[in-house]
């Protein structure tokens, strides 16, 4: 009953709000600095009229400046559960839930620069939530130019400033479980000529056992403008950090104490080390006033330490590619056509090993490293090729026609094994097109109805591609699948009111299932075919309560209709049981108030339905509300002083829940299937912000 009446407060505190604000005449509405919350756009110069969502500083100021997770759980049609700091999983319209760790089958871009590897894995907790601009994702395969995966892609912003400014900022927050953290940072902005130079320093101790973060990483992003058409632009990027993994627990373990962390894990003080670093270099040149490009070329470089219970894993990963766009437009009658082009490469040399874990033998200090079990090299490249071309049917009403290419190949070197047992191997899967089509019809002042079909795929890694005796299966196929939408963004009641509306089918066949053959190894399979169908929904009102007050609540819900179409495993049929590891109802809703005098507060739900978290569905997990909320202060003290400050509390009636779950999990040695990452409780923050001006 305490969780219903939790949850139906806030909904009919905002619909209190909206009915209210249809009584707030326009004369007494006083104009403040326009909030944001939500930005559905039409087009932008990334994706052509290809709808996108994004948001920016001002979701991000709704939750903790460590808290990306929850800053992405806003957008509609996109879930990232998060087992840690360090252990996050974005999945999007459900393409990607049945991953085990991680995230994959999307791609994931840092100012353009693609930073996803060569198998199609992508790391967000590389970057640091204040450095960045904004987030811009694009759902579904129907981003042409952003390599057609089936969940689409995530484009990463980084701060920049738009003013001439020199000087330095500085943001810096306590809060519970030992949290520290700091981020300063140095701008120079001129006409011709920025830098931004970033150094973030993170540490916690955790909210479980075995659970603690520490990170330091530095940002520097320069642009230099050579002459009127010319620019050139420096980017490195460098995290370095070490975090203890408590792992998932047991139903029993969660129910007595969440806080626990896995037995084994505990006892050999599991941790991961990763020293990250992005380094790219891009140059755009205006042709002329119809002709534009920008290209960059990149190096990438993970060095990755994990003792685990089962064995330590030391890997490490050199990537390098390039990215080159054309855009361009030229006259067709008296109506001006659109068009894109472009390629991009990726490859990279990926060296892991492990050995044995001795921490049983270690008089309880944790892992002990002993002989090598594996070693191993793996070269990966993708290529991906794109156009788009954009057509003004009529007034109002455009066409967009894209196709995309992938080329995938993968080259494996067992370096451990000799003989009838070496393992080496090669996978190259034929090349791959993918279409899209996209109609956009613009109806009255900015408001759009718009319809998109588009092909996907998604590869298997390259584990995935080996049979349970390490030799590559070539019968795995790529997974495709046939994305179906219509939406629509409208805006009403002098565009105060915002509202979006999509409804998407997608039929994905040669459904890759990992299973989980020993503690530390999946083995991929094409176990039968999926349909994703659901509803996604964004209202957004902002108004005025009095002449020095505004302000703006928003909804943010998604329906999730996914199943097997048919998947027989072995003996078991599953046909028709509701895709694992998505839930069927999520609630993101909210409020901000922010007055002329500085003062703003912030408060969120939110609501994600239970989780399916076997394929037989006999067991969920149980959904859960989970309240947050911010209050903070701004105010120019000086003309060359900024201050800020703020305090927020999360999980604000302290609920015992799952933040993310695994699926299919697995029991060994007699113990309970351990398929649970609780989530935080009750914890609370505080920030303290400068910005001063030379």
């Amino acid at each position: 009953m305490l969780m219903k009446i939790r949850f139906l407060f806030p909904a009919f505190f905002l619909l209190t709000l909206f009915s209210f604000a249809q009584e707030v005449k326009k004369d007494s509405v006083t104009q403040l600095e326009e909030v944001i919350i939500w930005d559905a756009i039409k087009t932008s110069n990334v994706s052509g009229i290809t709808p996108s969502s994004v948001i920016g500083n001002t979701t991000f100021q709704n939750y903790s400046p460590l808290d990306v997770i929850s800053s992405i759980n806003q957008i509609s049609g996109v879930y990232a559960l998060s087992g840690a700091l360090n252990t996050n999983r974005i999945t999007i319209r459900g393409v990607g839930a049945r991953t085990p760790f991680g995230t994959d089958k999307l791609r994931l871009y840092y100012n353009e620069i693609p930073i996803t590897n060569g198998t199609g894995s992508s790391t967000l907790e590389a970057f640091d939530l204040e450095n960045l601009n904004s987030i811009e994702v694009i759902k579904g395969p129907k981003g042409t130019a952003f390599g057609g995966n089936l969940g689409g892609a995530i484009l990463l912003k980084s701060k920049q400033e738009q003013s001439s400014f020199t000087g330095f900022t500085n943001s810096f927050t306590l809060g519970s479980y030992k949290l520290l953290k700091n981020n300063l940072g140095f701008i120079h902005h001129e006409d011709n000529f920025s830098l931004e130079l970033h150094y973030n320093h993170l540490e916690t101790e955790g909210y479980r056992e075995n659970n603690s973060f520490d990170r330091d990483g530095i940002l520097l992003n320069t642009s230099f403008k050579i002459n009127r058409s010319s620019s050139v632009g420096f980017l490195v990027n460098y995290i370095d950090y070490t975090a203890q993994i408590p792992s998932t627990i047991s139903q029993s373990d969660f129910d007595e104490n969440p806080r626990q962390a896995a037995t084994n894990w505990l006892a050999a003080q599991g941790f991961e080390a990763n020293k990250y670093t992005l380094i790219g270099l891009y140059y755009t040149h205006q042709f002329n006033e119809s002709l534009s490009n920008t290209s960059s070329i990149f190096y990438t470089y993970l060095d990755h330490y994990e003792p685990r219970p089962f064995n330590i894993l030391d890997e490490f990963t050199n990537g390098y590619g390039f990215r080159t766009r054309f855009l361009g437009n030229f006259s067709l009658g008296n109506k001006k056509t659109e068009y894109s082009f472009g390629a991009e490469f990726y490859r990279d040399e990926y060296n892991w090993g492990t050995f044995q874990n001795l921490f049983a033998d270690n008089n309880g200090n944790g892992s002990l490293q002993g002989d090598a079990l594996s070693d191993n090299k793996e070269f990966r490249r993708q290529f991906n090729a794109f156009s788009t071309l954009t057509l003004p049917v009529f007034e109002r009403f455009e066409v967009q026609a894209g196709l995309a290419l992938n080329q995938t190949h993968y080259d494996f070197r067992d370096l451990f094994n000799t003989g009838s047992t070496n393992r080496n191997a090669q996978r190259d899967f034929k090349a791959i097109l993918l279409p899209s089509l996209t109609a956009v019809y613009e109806f009255g002042l900015a408001n759009t109805i718009y319809g998109n079909i588009s092909r996907g795929f998604s590869n298997p890694n390259l584990e995935e591609t080996l049979t349970p005796d390490g030799v590559i299966n070539p019968d795995i196929q790529q997974e495709t699948g046939v994305n179906y939408e219509i939406g629509t963004n409208v805006y009403l009641a002098q565009n105060n009111l915002q509202i979006g509306v999509a409804l998407y089918r997608m039929n994905i066949k040669n459904l890759l299932v990992a299973q989980r053959v020993g503690e530390d190894q999946f083995i991929g399979k094409n176990a039968g075919s999926t349909r994703h169908q659901g509803v996604e929904l964004d209202i957004n009102y902002k108004f005025s309560i009095s002449p020095n007050v505004q302000l703006s609540p928003f909804i943010s819900y998604t329906l999730s209709d996914h199943s097997f179409v048919e998947f027989i495993d072995g003996d078991n049929d599953f046909s028709g049981n509701p895709l694992t590891g998505v839930p069927k109802n999520r609630l993101q809703l909210g409020v901000q108030v922010k007055s002329t005098a500085g003062f703003y507060w912030n408060a969120t739900q939110q609501y994600v339905d239970e989780i399916p978290l076997t394929d037989a569905n006999s067991l969920s997990s149980a959904s859960f509300s989970v309240f947050r909320t911010r209050l903070g202060y701004r105010k120019q003290l000086s003309n060359k002083l900024h201050l800020g400050i703020d305090l927020g509390v999360d999980n604000v009636f302290d609920t015992t829940y799952a933040q993310s779950v695994l699926i299919n999990a697995r029991s060994f040695g007699g113990s309970e299937p351990r398929y649970f990452y609780p989530g935080n409780g009750r914890n609370y923050y505080g920030g303290l912000q400068l910005r001063y001006q030379l």
